[in-house]
């Protein structure tokens, strides 16, 4: 049998993780944080920006795990795509309202890495602002790991970003007409 060895950093760092692009796997990506975190026991948050309208399998995933993890759903769909009927300014009001409860989290102490799952895609359609987003990066706590998902992020939060991954479409299922599938897109 192969020894496992846990390997245990000389000095917590928290980072600042952008995942970005144009390409299906971001929420995938973060999720997966999630759950290599859920082996180490370590809290975890995930407040969900711009989903919230369509059932998602990873809000009962999350339940059935057995870890320190909760997943938030603030948002109401895309906005402005895929016939969303929400008016843009429900959305800004959800987003803001995200923005609050992000704030609460950190505030608490109770987490070590706080996943914003789609902010990039509400900063973009100004659904939040610069200065919000950068406020966060900022003053987040020393040791928090903060992940950042969505398509289109501000260059000023990849300058910010200690890690940042971008996700490129090579082809899609779409293309072919085929519908998203429960466990791999939703």
């Amino acid at each position: 049998m192969v020894e496992i060895t846990r390997l245990e950093p000389k000095e917590k760092t928290g980072l600042v993780v952008v995942i970005t692009g144009h390409g299906k796997g971001k929420t995938t990506t973060a999720l997966g944080i999630a759950v290599r975190a859920c082996g180490h026991n370590i809290g975890t948050c995930i407040i969900q920006f711009m989903k919230g309208d369509i059932y998602a399998g990873e809000w009962d995933g999350i339940k059935k795990m057995d870890c320190p993890v909760e997943l938030i759903s603030t948002g109401k769909g895309f906005c402005g795509i895929q016939g969303n009927p929400y008016p843009y300014e429900e959305h800004k009001e959800n987003a803001q309202d995200a923005l609050q409860i992000t704030h609460q989290k950190i505030e608490s102490g109770r987490w070590d890495i706080l996943i914003l799952d789609e902010i990039n895609n509400a900063l973009h359609l100004k659904l939040v602002d610069l200065d919000q987003v950068l406020e966060i990066i900022r003053t987040k706590p020393r040791e928090m790991h903060l992940v950042l998902t969505g398509r289109d992020a501000h260059p000023e939060v990849v300058e910010l970003a200690d890690t940042v991954s971008e996700v490129c479409e090579v082809k899609h299922a779409y293309q072919k007409e085929i519908e998203p599938q429960p466990g791999i897109d939703y």
